[in-house]
């Protein structure tokens, strides 16, 4: 199975091709449009500004491959926002590949931003991408913007507020929260998602 990992020059990429290689996945770190239209399956990772990896994929023609790739995409922290339609973080354009915008957390006191830890998912719904994660498990968050809780939401997680820990429309899926940082769970989410059908 071939998976393509965007590059975009920012974000841990390298855990990622890691998490995937122990699961037996042939992972490429690419920028190249032609290699992710090819692909099996794409992940979109992410950790850094908005503004600046929409940018990249503009400038890159990724923009256009992503938008109009049919098989399994998910998109992590980052990458999970940049599957919206827009981010208040810079007012950066999205993919457009989920409805609705991406809004930053509280951030006070009580709920210093950015949200760094283990936070507990709550399922809303059975979904191929959390079959076997129980509700209330824990997963790891990097992250000072959060996408909307919506029909789209398959889970959501609280930090100041609630918000959608992941997301799914159609084969686009979302995951706020690092599985590649989130032990045993987060390796049967990527799990379910090389699973998915194509």
């Amino acid at each position: 199975m071939s998976v393509a990992v965007i590059k975009l020059g920012v974000g841990n990429t390298a855990s990622v091709l890691f998490a995937l290689e122990r699961l037996g996945a042939r992972a490429v770190l690419t920028d190249d449009p032609d290699v992710v239209k090819e692909s099996e399956r794409v992940i979109l990772p992410g950790v850094g500004a908005a503004s600046y990896a929409s940018r990249v994929l503009r400038e890159r023609g990724l923009d256009v491959a992503l938008r109009a790739f049919t098989r399994p995409l998910l998109g992590v922290c980052l990458g999970q926002q940049l599957l919206y339609e827009w981010s208040e973080e810079g007012g950066a354009e999205g993919l457009g590949r989920m409805a609705g915008k991406v809004t930053a957390l509280p951030n006070s006191r009580d709920w210093p931003s950015p949200h760094m830890g283990w936070s507990r998912l709550q399922n809303l719904r059975e979904h191929p991408l959390l079959e076997g994660v129980a509700t209330d498990a824990y997963v790891y968050f990097v992250h000072a913007y959060a996408c909307p809780v919506d029909a789209r939401s398959i889970a959501t997680a609280s930090y100041g507020r609630t918000f959608a820990a992941a997301s799914a429309e159609g084969n686009a899926f979302g995951c706020q929260f690092h599985p590649e940082r989130s032990g045993a769970v987060g390796a049967r989410v990527l799990v379910n998602f090389l699973a998915a059908p194509c």
